[in-house]
């Protein structure tokens, strides 16, 4: 291993094993599923990034990214209070890597999605992107 390989290498702790993101993406699904923004930020560090295309489509963001819990917070707030019937996500697996973590599930509506859920060293999550898909 070259000095610029170190430089690059993902610490040991940064490799996300699976036991781990299962009980990630559990803890994440129920905190959603609570309907509780509190508990759900918990999650997250204060100035995480969120990615989603419903972002530019309900109109916080043309670029369909927010930063922070601050900007983050209407967005998901009037989410949760919109969701007809209440938010009740069904978590179908989760996928582990380096830093990121993926959770599969079924959404409002019974869509598919992927959230790609990327951690720092404390494994709170500093990114996040939804990637939605057709429905279930």
């Amino acid at each position: 291993m070259t000095d610029d390989d170190r430089a690059v290498a993902p610490s040991r702790s940064a490799i996300i094993d699976s036991a781990f993101a299962r009980e990630f993406a559990a803890e994440w699904i129920a905190a959603w599923n609570s309907g509780d923004l509190e508990r759900i930020f918990s999650l997250y560090v204060d100035d995480f990034e969120m990615r989603s295309p419903l972002i530019a489509e309900r109109g916080f963001s043309p670029t369909g990214v927010l930063r922070g819990k601050a900007a983050v917070r209407p967005y998901w707030g009037g989410g949760i209070a919109a969701a007809k019937p209440p938010l009740e996500f069904e978590l179908i697996d989760a996928y582990a890597g380096v830093s990121t973590i993926a959770i599969h599930y079924r959404s409002v509506g019974r869509k598919y999605v992927v959230e790609v859920v990327e951690l720092d060293e404390q494994r709170r999550a500093i990114r996040g992107s939804a990637c939605r898909g057709a429905d279930a």
